[in-house]
């Protein structure tokens, strides 16, 4: 699997990636409660390719995951009991982690996260934060697998009336 930064090329594969993940969600359970064309779509993917945090996981030329890496936490942070205070832009934070169904128990979450952490490091970051939707389970799993832990769920202020509240996860480095 390689792991690389999203190109304008790649907006519209991934934007369509993000909508085929939504539709199997929707189609079992949709944890993140992501909805469909809305978050996360190709908008999205273009907005965070021209900032340079839209990645993607690629297997024979393929997506087959993608996720956004970047230091904007999308909400009021500061509200949370973070083991560390640090500073914004200290950390990085880990946004719309998707993986392709017919991967889903092969360890492609667990490079990812490992991705992120590694990136972390090199470039100087404190800490790998992130924030999930509370009965989020099997992204929490995976994050407590790869050595996050839960600080607590907070409203983030984002006014999603569906949402009202995240759960969030921290890794110090």
């Amino acid at each position: 699997m390689q792991i690389r930064k999203c190109t304008e090329e790649n907006i519209a594969a991934a934007g369509e990636f993000y909508d085929r993940i939504v539709e199997y969600l929707d189609a079992h359970i949709n944890y993140p409660k992501w909805q469909y064309k809305i978050y996360p779509n190709e908008d999205y993917v273009r907005q965070m390719t021209a900032e340079g945090s839209q990645y993607l996981c690629l297997e024979d030329g393929k997506i087959i995951g993608a996720f956004v890496l970047n230091e904007d936490p999308q909400g009021d942070y500061e509200k949370a009991p973070w083991s560390a205070e640090l500073p914004f832009g200290s950390y990085l934070v880990i946004h719309a982690l998707a993986v392709e169904p017919a991967f889903h128990g092969k360890g492609t979450g667990s490079k990812v996260v490992s991705f992120c952490i590694n990136k972390a490091k090199e470039d100087g970051y404190r800490a790998v934060r992130l924030d999930l939707v509370p009965t989020n389970t099997p992204a929490s799993k995976l994050y407590e697998k790869n050595g996050f832990t839960y600080v607590g769920t907070v409203d983030l202020g984002r006014g999603v009336e569906e949402i009202p509240e995240f759960s969030l996860y921290e890794l110090n480095l």
